[in-house]
């Protein structure tokens, strides 16, 4: 006797007679951990040098970019931006960058959150 084709209408029966085989498994996802992106302030890097720097890596304006200056100038450091460790490793790696290459002795760090 040839048996009945399946159709899409049926539901296989699982242990309790239900669909239960198709559930999607349960994930626990968490946010990444974010990275401050600071800036150091230092006796020799001339002020129009961070705000250039800010206003070029971060998209800054230039009244924030003058700000976030004058917070290093001041206290000594101040957080640019809070990014993934990926975005924050780039960001610093650029400005380090383009600080040597204009021979300056600025530094940028990051810390996690």
């Amino acid at each position: 006797m040839p048996q009945k084709p399946f159709q899409m209408s049926e539901k296989p029966d699982g242990p309790d007679g239900d669909a239960s085989l198709l559930t999607k498994p349960k994930t626990n996802t968490q946010r990444p951990p974010m990275y401050k992106v600071m800036i150091l302030n230092d006796d020799y890097t001339p002020m129009e040098f961070v705000v250039h720097i800010l206003e070029r890596f971060f998209g800054l304006s230039h009244a924030q970019a003058f700000e976030i200056m004058l917070t290093v100038h001041k206290k000594g450091l101040a957080v640019v931006a809070v990014y993934s460790f990926e975005v924050a490793e780039t960001k610093v790696a650029q400005v380090m960058d383009f600080a040597r290459r204009h021979q300056h002795p600025l530094q940028c760090t990051m810390e996690k959150e």
